[in-house]
């Protein structure tokens, strides 16, 4: 049998080397093909994509360079481990803020009662089995007891008696007329604007709680009448 000869050389030692170059490039061909099917499920996680990747590998070597310039840059382990990473950073930033105080950021613990830096209160007790409660909370999670949550503390209006307005008065008068001591005439008058609206707000808030009394007890207030304040 003759040998097949290349480029009109017939030798047999020169065919045999060309032929082993054809058999490279063929199984180089091959092999960027499953190279890129196999890089393509590493990276995109869309099985069409991945498709399209292995149908561009078919035109011989192109396809594949093609594919290497636009793939993703990351696999896609590397992105769910970013992620994982990621979610990990925000849970322990949210554990620290939770083990802040929310009023001056001193570090607290989660049995603290009051904040060490500010002294407020952060926590209530249970009254069934006295652990540290969250605000947030409608139940004991220790004991399942329900929480009651108390109304709002009111703040009391700070009242001066009769006698301390009296001697507040006589103290600016005195200030007033004594030589050397001047004292302003609109200092003094709104002092006395302030010791005179004083006086009046018993007699107002007696006035506002005897109406509120009366629309009650179903009748209604007279006219011209005005509430006496309890002494």
């Amino acid at each position: 049998m003759v040998p097949l000869a290349y480029f009109g050389i017939e030798s047999s030692g020169l065919n045999l080397v060309i032929d082993l170059l054809i058999l490279f490039v063929v199984v180089l061909y091959f092999a960027l093909i499953y190279w890129t099917y196999a890089d393509a499920r590493r990276r995109i996680a869309d099985p069409m994509l991945i498709g399209c990747a292995v149908a561009a590998s078919l035109f011989p070597f192109v396809g594949t360079i093609v594919y290497m310039v636009v793939r993703p840059p990351e696999y896609l382990e590397d992105v769910q481990e970013r992620e994982i990473e990621t979610q990990a950073a925000r849970a322990r930033l949210r554990e620290l803020e939770a083990r802040q105080c929310p009023h001056c950021q001193h570090p607290v613990e989660r049995d603290y009662m009051r904040c060490p830096g500010c002294l407020r209160k952060l926590r209530e007790r249970c009254e069934s089995c006295s652990q540290p409660l969250d605000k947030a909370w409608t139940i004991c999670p220790y004991c399942e007891t329900e929480v009651a949550t108390a109304p709002p503390a009111r703040r009391m209006a700070r009242r001066r008696t009769a006698a301390q307005l009296e001697g507040d008065r006589s103290e600016i008068r005195e200030a007033a007329a004594a030589p050397g001591t001047p004292v302003k005439g609109a200092r003094a008058r709104a002092a006395d604007a302030r010791a005179a609206d004083e006086d009046e707000r018993p007699a107002r808030v007696a006035a506002s709680e005897a109406g509120r009394w009366q629309s009650a007890g179903g009748r209604p207030a007279p006219r011209g009448e005005r509430a006496q304040p309890s002494p």
